[in-house]
């Protein structure tokens, strides 16, 4: 099954996750520009009615991109909206997706039939993340176009199945856009990413290290300066498991090796901790594949690395496997 049109002007099969606090309209435009989805979680607009205003800029600042630029318009956009009941914001937000028309609405912590009708409403594309089949198909059943697999390794709230195994089993049933998440931070695995059978990767840790994000030099430094074996997966700062940065952990005085564990009913920091920091702010969230990241710089940069690798991943394959079908392409 084809993409639908909204990602034609896609230059690399890649959508920009949503990073909580980190995400801000430099970023998403940044991505945008640079020929892949850029998104943001819509609470990152504080308070509510900032929402407005950076909807309000991208939407300009994109128009005024494409017609400077026709030859190589900027990507689509998305923001992502937290479905959970304890988000109060969801309604009014929603709303202002449907004003400015966001091209693509990304939909977590639960599916709700409403808020697949109103960005239908207007010919926007709903994904939903997920973390097992059973969900995914839960998401489909409720309305949604496609699906994002949140594999092992992600970044923040991460599942624990393997890429290969999710994507299998989500492909057995749904012939719709499949984006995957976990670990990727560099070409050769975006390519990876479409030869198991997804559509697009969706990496969210290689962009906290940009100029652009809204992260501490210090958090941008710790993804450079770590890698895989420096990421703690536990549940004890919201209640939901998660992949951290094992250097955050420790400057909060605590042991990554002997954490305890939370009440997974509660969304918040976690008993047993230290409640004077916070998840996402004090505690750092991050993926396993930041070894790929070398260094801090423009998020143009970092597409353009990304777009090199995959070209010489394809071309190694080509070597190896001459007769191999084509990964599923973009425009």
């Amino acid at each position: 099954m084809a993409l639908p049109p909204v990602f034609d002007t896609l230059r690399l099969p890649v959508v920009g996750a949503p990073l909580f606090i980190i995400s801000n309209p430099d970023l998403v435009i940044a991505q945008c520009k640079a020929g892949i989805v850029g998104s943001f979680p819509s609470l990152n607009a504080r308070p509510a009615h900032v929402l407005d205003e950076w909807l309000d800029r991208i939407t300009t600042e994109l128009a005024e991109y494409d017609a400077a630029h026709p030859e190589t318009p900027s990507a689509p956009f998305a923001v992502n909206q937290i479905v959970h009941g304890s988000n109060d914001r969801l309604e009014h937000d929603l709303e202002m997706c449907v004003k400015y028309k966001v091209p693509i609405v990304i939909t977590s912590l639960g599916a709700k039939e409403h808020v697949n009708e109103a960005i239908h409403s207007y010919g926007g594309v709903v994904l939903h993340d997920i973390i097992n089949n059973r969900f995914a198909k839960k998401a489909i059943e409720k309305g949604a176009d496609g699906l994002i697999a949140v594999a092992a390794g992600a970044g923040g709230h991460a599942g624990v199945q393997s890429p290969f195994a999710l994507v299998q089993e989500i492909r057995e049933w749904f012939d719709g856009p499949l984006l995957l998440s976990g670990s990727i931070a560099n070409g050769s695995a975006v390519l990876g990413a479409q030869a198991m059978g997804a559509d697009l990767a969706y990496i969210g840790s290689a962009f906290i290290a940009t100029e652009e994000a809204n992260a501490e030099q210090a958090y941008k430094q710790s993804i450079v300066d770590n890698a895989a074996s420096d990421i703690v997966y536990t549940n004890l700062f919201t209640g939901v498991h998660g992949n951290y940065l094992r250097p955050s952990i420790e400057a909060a005085g605590l042991d990554p090796d002997n954490l305890p564990q939370s009440d997974p009913s509660a969304m918040n920091f976690g008993s047993g901790g230290n409640q004077d920091k916070k998840a996402w702010k004090d505690i750092w969230g991050c993926g396993q594949g930041i070894g790929a990241v070398k260094s801090v710089g423009k998020t143009a940069e970092v597409v353009v690395r990304m777009q090199d690798e995959y070209a010489a991943a394809r071309n190694r394959l080509a070597a190896i496997a001459p007769t191999a079908a084509p990964a599923r392409q973009v425009a």
